[in-house]
């Protein structure tokens, strides 16, 4: 170590053991020093968990929040008298008594309040902090500790005190192949195996591909889905905390600024690859809920603070958000309120800690509860169309075990909540029926479920303050006369009429072959036909689908009316004879992460090979070797097992003296 070196470390040591006040990014005595920084190591926790975890969401159940007891003690002071109305607060210090003596000196109560004396660095523990994951689902709490961005060492140990302290097993990104560089604040989560972060997770990692980052990811936080986007240029720390929250598993909250200021052309062009290229877990659009980026004096970056309102916290059913000018922040408030139903939202003036580049969030880290009763349900659209009992489903796990679980609605939420039972109808998921309702009734529902042990959880958390809710339209806005297919060779041709249409904006035409790969048994829209919008009189309508292959089809009209609302047609079904001719189709999807559908067609039987082969001619994989009859197949070819990077490889079908090979894309 070089003297320079050395003094820099040493002055850095005594101002952060003392003073504590150390900025969210990193000084210019920490540049130099993160130049030769290494990291603590403790290669005994450097294992990824044994089996599959699911990284909890800021939205679910949490048994507490924990906090670094260093300068700002206003702010956190008012954080506790919030949080621990929710549950526990564990407080890093050094001395537990002068906490309590400044807490009782704002008429802070001392309650579910536990102190974790240790030392540290600074106060953003969102980033160096403890990330709560369970086994499987919903099964036992484990810790994960990434290497902090920061060289700040003693910070970076906080997780394994906390660990030690509450007993829990911990696993660490710290050593090759699995060390990892990663802040708190530049990730994000929907419980479901999708993450977000901005690029600076790829920057800061310059000696890893971005696979194996998510290979890391996926093997200590579960994601299946890592989703990175561009930097902004005015943010200095590149935390997506800064600019976005997830209110729950479909809805993104975002700020906005005015047109073409500080970072809002970065924030807009983020929002919109998100929306053009991913689906909820759902797999429907993101809902979007925008909220201003507030200025300081009339000035947004670089002029001004970069004031945020997404730097929120939830605790179970209270959200805490930074607040900064009340002709602000009372809109703010609002947007919180009308898209978190049931929370209660507070507001903590952040004035004096925006300025060191953070605010409510990045001071704040979850810990999720001992047995968390999970429960995954994709809510009901705010308005569907049906004349039918309306089904509820979930899944529904926990580690105890399921005791009950039952669906709560009303269409008077100044009356009391009806209760149906929920069956169980395959492992982990359960069903009720909303009985039929009249048109244009608006019911409102939530689901609750008991585990053996006997803990409740609601979905959403706030029930029964909370609740999701739709309307109801029974009317058929299109009268469809007629719906029939004909075929010839490889082709199918839709024809269909109608006696009266109301408000119709068109057909989506919708296809499903059938399969034994059950992850091809799916409906996929193959065309859409513009409908007449209202008329009483009878139209006809025709679609043809071409280049098929042969096989079972069936066939569905999903009418679309100009408000969104829909409605199926009957299915029809259509058999197409034995293929003419050797075929092997483009995989499906392409690219594609982590598996893809092979088709191929034989005229008639003989010995089939199909394998895969890297851009270097390398066999990675034989899908298929073996005799088939005449006919249509799909192979599934999952690169899970075989680790293969991203990159383009080829497959290729041989059958006798007919062989033909197809390139595809791997994209991790």
């Amino acid at each position: 170590m070089n003297k320079v070196f050395l003094f820099l470390f040493v002055v850095l040591l005594v101002s952060v053991n003392f003073a504590q006040d150390l900025p969210h990014k990193m000084t210019e005595e920490e540049k130099l020093i993160w130049q030769n920084y290494q990291p603590q190591l403790l290669p005994q926790f450097t294992n990824p968990p044994p089996t599959p975890v699911r990284t909890m969401a800021e939205w679910e159940e949490l048994q507490g929040i924990i906090i670094t007891w260093t300068s700002y003690t206003t702010i956190l002071r008012q954080i506790v008298d919030y949080a621990q109305d929710e549950g526990l607060v564990y407080i890093v210090c050094s001395d537990s008594n002068s906490v309590k003596s400044f807490l009782t000196s704002g008429g802070v109560p001392l309650i579910n309040l536990k102190f974790l004396i240790t030392s540290f660095n600074s106060i953003w523990v969102r980033d160096y902090g403890p990330w709560s994951v369970y086994a499987g689902v919903s099964d036992t709490l484990k810790i994960i500790d990434w290497i902090y961005n920061r060289p700040r060492p003693l910070d970076d140990d906080v997780p394994v005190y906390f660990a030690n302290y509450t007993s829990l097993p911990i696993y660490q990104t710290t050593t090759p192949p699995y060390d990892l560089i990663a802040t708190g604040g530049n990730f994000m989560t929907d419980g479901h195996g999708t993450g977000f972060s901005s690029n600076l997770i790829l920057d800061e990692n310059p000696g890893k591909t971005e696979s194996q980052i998510n290979l890391i990811m996926n093997k200590f936080m579960g994601l299946d889905r890592y989703i990175k986007m561009q930097t902004l240029p005015y943010d200095d720390i590149h935390h997506i905390d800064m600019h976005m929250k997830l209110l729950d598993e479909e809805t993104l909250l975002v700020g906005q600024y005015p047109l073409g200021v500080a970072d809002g052309p970065q924030i807009e062009a983020n929002l919109q690859y998100i929306l053009n290229n991913f689906l909820t877990c759902y797999g429907r659009p993101y809902k979007v809920v925008r909220i201003p980026m507030p200025p300081e004096n009339g000035q947004y970056p670089p002029s001004g603070d970069y004031r945020t309102y997404t730097n929120s916290i939830i605790v179970n059913k209270t959200v805490i958000v930074p607040t900064y000018e009340l002709q602000y922040d009372t809109t703010a408030l609002r947007i919180y309120r009308e898209a978190m139903p049931g929370y209660r939202v507070v507001g903590i003036n952040s004035n004096t800690i925006i300025t060191s580049l953070g605010a409510i969030h990045c001071i704040t880290k979850e810990v999720g509860v001992d047995e968390p009763v999970y429960i995954s349900h994709p809510k009901i659209s705010v308005e569907i169309v049906s004349a039918d009992p309306i089904e509820v489903k979930a899944f529904i796990k926990t580690k105890s075990g399921v005791s009950n679980a039952s669906v709560y609605w009303t269409t008077d939420t100044t009356q009391n909540f009806s209760v149906l039972p929920m069956t169980s109808i395959s492992v982990d998921t359960f069903t009720a029926f909303i009985p039929v309702q009249p048109n244009g009734t608006e019911v409102f529902y939530y689901i609750s479920a008991v585990a053996i042990s006997g803990r409740t959880i609601t979905k959403p958390l706030t029930a029964p303050e909370g609740y999701y809710h739709f309307k109801v339209s029974n009317i058929v806005p299109v009268e469809l006369l007629s719906f029939a297919a004909s075929s010839i060779e490889n082709t199918v041709t839709l024809n269909w009429s109608t006696v009266t249409e109301t408000n119709n904006s068109g057909f989506e035409i919708q296809r499903l072959k059938d399969s034994k790969i059950e992850k091809l048994k799916v409906w996929e829209k193959i065309g859409f036909i513009r409908g007449n919008g209202t008329t009483t009189e009878p139209k006809s309508y025709s679609f043809v689908d071409k280049d098929i292959t042969a096989g079972k089809y069936q066939y569905r009209l999903k009418q679309i009316d100009f408000n969104g609302s829909f409605e199926y047609s009957n299915v029809i079904s259509v058999e197409l004879d034995l293929p003419t001719k050797f075929t092997l189709e483009q995989n499906y999807p392409n690219p594609f992460n982590p598996s893809t559908i092979i088709s191929y067609q034989l005229p008639k039987a003989g010995n089939v090979t199909l394998k895969v082969f890297d851009v270097l001619g390398r066999e990675v994989a034989v899908l298929v070797d073996e005799e088939k009859a005449a006919g249509s197949y799909n192979v599934e070819f999952g690169v899970k097992s075989l680790e293969l990077s991203s990159g383009i490889y080829f497959y290729q079908l041989k059958v006798g003296d007919y062989l033909e090979t197809k390139k595809m894309l791997l994209i991790k």
